[in-house]
């Protein structure tokens, strides 16, 4: 995969922030959606390679743009499939919160998993935790583990969790282990990346997210070195059915990192609005910043881009 396509798919992420940020905190989150699809499927459209979406906005039916199994790309040059959220936090970004993103993993073909649409049990953290983990044991033993990596103790580290009812008993649990609490509203694939993230002020994501925004995480976390885990949990026997259609056959199976995501992978993602690990977009008068993470797996290679965008010399997006 050329190196240089990680240049060229930020610039995807970039154009959805920008255009899901001018409806920041205006209350409609499809709307802010949908304006983050167009303005990432025109920018894919311009990039040399033959890429498919394996896991996107969901199926043809119910999105028109960047659905499952849509080719992106001009169709010659490298063959990749591509897991994305245009944007990641739509609730966030519609009322104005912290950690809404713009986002893409990038791998090669068979590099990332097929997930489907339905909900995973996660456990997420930095390069400490690297096989250290699992997520079969109580967050009680996994927190241990975690802060005998890390050289700590319990009641120093910070567990980011989605604030649901669903989380209860976990959050109870995390309480009465001594460790800190930073819940979320929604947004945990940023959430699983600031766990490898320095000063993000968090340690471990724990908890039931979306199981498409696993796969993104994982592939983040490849790049940064750190840990995840899932195990799926279907809502109902359709889910059970759907997931089985895209090839799992062992529903509680223990997902590893390198099951999730795997090979040469490009992670790109941009700031809709300011969070643990990326600033939101700034709108001038002559254009705007953005503040953009491009990661790759096979050389390591974590780059920061704080951009500027002169609306005189390309699209409004």
């Amino acid at each position: 995969m050329n190196r240089n396509l990680a240049m060229e798919f930020v610039r995807a992420t970039e154009a959805a922030a920008i255009a899901s940020a001018r409806l920041m905190g205006r209350g409609n989150e499809k709307a802010a959606d949908q304006a983050a699809v167009d303005a990432m499927r025109t920018l894919l459209g311009s990039i040399e390679c033959d890429a498919t979406v394996v896991i996107g906005e969901g199926e043809r039916d119910e999105a028109p743009m960047l659905y499952i199994g849509e080719k992106v790309g001009t169709g010659t040059g490298s063959k990749l499939e591509i897991a994305l959220d245009p944007l990641e936090g739509t609730t966030i970004c519609a009322h104005g919160g912290p950690n809404s993103i713009s986002v893409m993993a990038i791998g090669e073909v068979g590099g990332l998993l097929h997930a489907p649409d339905t909900y995973m049990l996660k456990i997420a953290a930095g390069k400490e935790a690297r096989g250290l983990l699992d997520i079969r044991q109580t967050p009680t033993e996994n927190l241990k583990r975690l802060a005998d990596a890390k050289k700590c103790r319990v009641n120093d580290l910070t567990a980011i969790i989605l604030d649901r009812p669903r989380h209860k008993e976990l959050i109870e649990e995390v309480r009465a282990s001594g460790a800190r609490i930073h819940l979320i509203g929604d947004g945990d694939v940023s959430a699983a990346i600031a766990t490898a993230t320095p000063n993000s002020g968090v340690d471990i994501l724990l908890g039931i997210g979306g199981a498409p925004e696993g796969v993104i995480a994982a592939a983040a976390l490849q790049c940064l070195g750190g840990e995840f885990q899932g195990i799926l949990k279907p809502r109902n026997q359709s889910e059970i059915e759907r997931a089985r259609k895209m090839g799992v056959e062992d529903i509680n199976r223990v997902f590893q990192i390198n099951d999730l995501a795997r090979g040469n992978l490009m992670f790109c993602a941009t700031g809709v609005t300011t969070g643990n690990f990326l600033d939101g977009v700034i709108f001038k008068s002559w254009g705007a910043y953005t503040h953009s993470l491009v990661m790759r797996s096979e050389s390591g290679t974590i780059r920061h881009i704080r951009a500027e965008h002169h609306f005189d010399k390309k699209p409004r997006y």
